[in-house]
C-alpha cells in the first residue's frame, strides 16, 4: 500500500492518501477463493441404475404399483394408503419378500413432487433396489 504526499494543499501541511486499490484486489481475490472453496450442497436421492438387460430365459419379477394422484393421495397396487405409516409398513413388508418386487411409481403430473420423493426415499431406506417412475413417456413433448 503507497501512500501519496501530494503538493495541493497550501498551507504546506502533507496529508497523506492511501492507496486502497491493492487492498480491493486483495479483497476481491480472497473472495472469489472462498466462493470457489465452498462445496455445493445438493440434496439428492442416490439411486443405482440397472448395468444390463436380464437374460432372456429369467422369470418376470413381482411388480408393485404405487400411484400418486393429482390430489396426492398414495394407492398401493390399486389401494389406498392412510398414512405415510401405513406406506413404510407396505415397503417393509415388500422388502422381506424372495426375491424383492419392482417398486413402479406413477404420478400424474398435477401431484407434489415431496409426496413422489417422500416414497422413493421410502423404499430406498426399506432397502428396496428395485425402484422406478414409470408413465414419463406420456408427458414428454412430441419432437416434430
Amino acid at each position: 500500500m503507497a501512500i501519496d504526499f501530494s503538493d495541493e494543499e497550501d498551507d504546506g501541511n502533507a496529508a497523506p492518501n492511501m492507496n486502497t486499490t491493492p487492498l480491493i484486489d486483495v479483497l476481491l481475490v480472497l473472495l472469489v477463493m472462498l466462493i470457489i472453496t465452498i462445496p455445493i450442497r445438493l440434496h439428492a436421492v442416490s439411486i443405482d441404475l440397472p448395468g444390463a438387460l436380464p437374460p432372456p430365459d429369467a422369470p418376470l419379477p413381482l411388480v408393485v404399483r404405487v400411484e400418486v394422484s393429482a390430489s396426492n393421495q398414495v394407492q398401493w397396487n390399486g389401494e389406498m394408503v392412510a398414512d405415510r405409516v401405513a406406506l413404510e409398513t407396505l415397503l417393509q413388508s415388500a422388502a422381506q419378500q424372495t426375491p424383492a418386487p419392482e417398486i413402479h411409481v406413477h404420478a400424474d403430473p398435477k401431484s407434489k413432487y415431496d409426496v413422489v420423493a417422500a416414497i422413493l426415499t421410502a423404499a430406498q431406506r426399506q432397502g428396496l433396489e428395485k425402484i422406478g417412475v414409470v408413465g414419463l413417456e406420456n408427458y414428454a413433448k412430441p419432437t416434430l
